[in-house]
């Protein structure tokens, strides 16, 4: 750390930290402008009012065959596969596979699967950080390319899930850094960082797009933790433990029938993502957008608005969401963290009704435990549901972390998800297969 070859790396990283958040804002941004022209601003000009009920089943049918054609054909197989959940090492895609994984990316998100973006963010951010190791110095050792690709991952999703802090510490989480590894990669990564969230800050206000960070506008007041909500932890800690294992076990069961057929498969789950949210229109009466896309921008509105929904309706919403959430995961590009967490709220709204029980807890609890379940980053979903509520989640963290610990503990102890073997490869062509491994 006191050699001046990383406090060239410090530099590197903080003007690296720049660009990087420029395009993952555009990226970002882009996606939302895709989203509100398909889902809104087309069936205005069409229909002269809201999109009808059946309006998303032919976009999620394109949806599956661009992204399929994306994994297909381009270098990289569109990369990550979130269906094993989310991964943060194994080294940054190379230069040209950062193509497909945008690509893959943007279908995936625009057009309405339910994934998050936080996965292709970080994989971009970290392929663009070794790019430009590679630009300074071609025979970069392996220790400059580690910090600088963990760098741009850092710069990539500095804000998009509300802290800076917070998107650093899930990336070290997932990639098992620590030691004195972590402080060589932690300084240049903060570093850039926090020069991506000044850019993120300042583009919010120059472009009038309006920030694309996970918050929570209106939260419920918090009331102290109780012996009964901390009972009530232990059964949300279970729930979403099971139900976690459950989206997971069908996505990867699914996964070798994708690999038969990858256009015609995703395709096809395209198709059944758009029936299922047209479903939930026709039998709710809500918009078919509560099921479809990452939940983030839904996320606060269901929050808000937790009081007016009935029963019978969250858990038709949870049911369709967990569908469509398992569906994506098996054959579509993005990250897990979103959807797990929108799933997780729900069940909370749909607990908070219990003797014991208030809404803010259940929310903290449910997205706690859901997160846990498919991310099993267990200090990583602590934080990601108490810092989402705000000054009301620090009186709910005692409910947080025993339904996360239960949810963590019970997720490693069910029996490891998926067929007999779990394909290895993303390549249309020949399936490889290896060993089952239990979920670490």
């Amino acid at each position: 750390m006191r050699s001046r070859p990383y406090i060239a790396a410090l530099l590197l990283a903080a003007a690296l930290g720049v660009p990087v958040s420029i395009l993952a804002y555009g990226f970002l941004a882009l996606v939302a402008a895709v989203q509100r022209f398909v889902f809104a601003g087309l069936p205005e000009q069409v229909f002269g009012g809201p999109a009808p009920a059946w309006w998303p089943v032919p976009w999620l049918v394109l949806c599956g065959l661009l992204t399929a054609l994306t994994i297909r054909y381009l270098p990289g197989t569109g990369g990550h596969s979130p269906a094993f959940g989310f991964a943060a090492g194994g080294g940054p895609p190379r230069g040209r596979e950062l193509p497909g994984i945008v690509l893959a990316a943007l279908a995936t998100l625009s057009l309405g699967a339910v994934l998050g973006p936080e996965g292709p963010l970080i994989a971009i951010g970290g392929g663009l950080g070794a790019l430009a190791v590679h630009l300074v110095k071609k025979d970069a050792p392996p220790m400059a390319l580690t910090v600088m690709a963990s760098a741009g991952s850092f710069a990539a999703i500095s804000t998009l899930l509300g802290s800076p802090v917070l998107g650093a510490f899930l990336i070290m989480e997932a990639a098992g850094i620590a030691g004195r590894t972590m402080s060589l990669v932690a300084l240049p990564g903060l570093l850039a960082s926090g020069v991506g969230a000044l850019v993120f800050v300042g583009l919010d206000s120059w472009t009038g797009l309006g920030s694309f960070s996970l918050a929570l506008p209106v939260v419920p007041p918090a009331e102290p933790p109780t012996v009964a909500s901390l009972g009530w932890a232990v059964v949300m800690g279970a729930v979403g433990a099971l139900l976690g294992w459950v989206i997971r076990r069908a996505a990867l069961s699914l996964r070798p029938v994708v690999h038969l057929n990858r256009l015609l498969v995703t395709s096809a789950l395209g198709l059944l993502i758009g029936l299922t949210a047209m479903a939930y229109q026709l039998i709710t009466g809500h918009s078919f957008t509560q099921v479809l896309f990452s939940g983030q921008d839904a996320l606060p509105e269901l929050v808000e608005h937790a009081a007016g929904y009935p029963l019978a309706v969250l858990v038709v919403l949870i049911f369709c969401k967990t569908v469509v959430y398992s569906l994506s995961l098996s054959a579509f590009r993005g990250g897990p963290v979103f959807p797990s967490m929108f799933i997780g709220a729900a069940l909370g709204i749909a607990a908070s009704g219990l003797p014991g029980m208030d809404l803010a807890a259940g929310i903290g609890m449910g997205m706690g435990a859901m997160c846990a379940a498919m991310l099993r980053l267990p200090l990583t979903s602590t934080l990601l549901a108490t810092l989402l509520l705000g000054v009301d989640g620090v009186a709910v963290t005692p409910q947080v972390v025993v339904a996360v610990a239960v949810a963590f503990v019970i997720t490693n102890a069910l029996p490891v998800p998926g067929p007999g073997a779990a394909v290895a490869s993303d390549d249309a062509g020949t399936v490889q297969h290896q060993p089952p491994r239990r979920a670490t």
